[in-house]
């Protein structure tokens, strides 16, 4: 029989001192409530046109809103819109015209 013995370091445990020091990690429990309202981050680019940057302004009042909030942003937005299109093909109003007067 051999007198030999292992060295301090590399003693082996029993598994009760490790288990003592760290609990197995539980997986998160998943959250059913709805995510806070937060930006996209979508960088609107102006178009020049009056009408239509203060109607693609507005949708950044939806990055404040919960999802159901959206429907309205959007729906304000399309309309408003469609406003400044028909807008663009209605016809300027002729020109007041002189009456002549054709005395001779």
């Amino acid at each position: 029989m051999s007198d030999w013995k292992p060295e301090p370091d590399t003693e082996q445990r029993d598994g009760a001192d490790d288990a003592a020091g760290q609990q197995p990690a539980e997986p998160p429990t998943p959250s059913f409530d709805p995510a806070p309202p937060a930006p996209l981050g979508i960088t609107r680019t102006p178009t020049g046109h009056v009408g239509v940057d203060a109607r693609l302004d507005r949708l950044a009042d939806a990055d404040h809103l919960a999802a159901d909030g959206h429907t309205e942003v959007y729906e304000d937005v399309h309309r408003g819109l469609r406003e400044e299109l028909t807008a663009l093909d209605a016809r300027p109003a002729p020109a007041p015209t002189r009456t002549h007067d054709n005395r001779s």
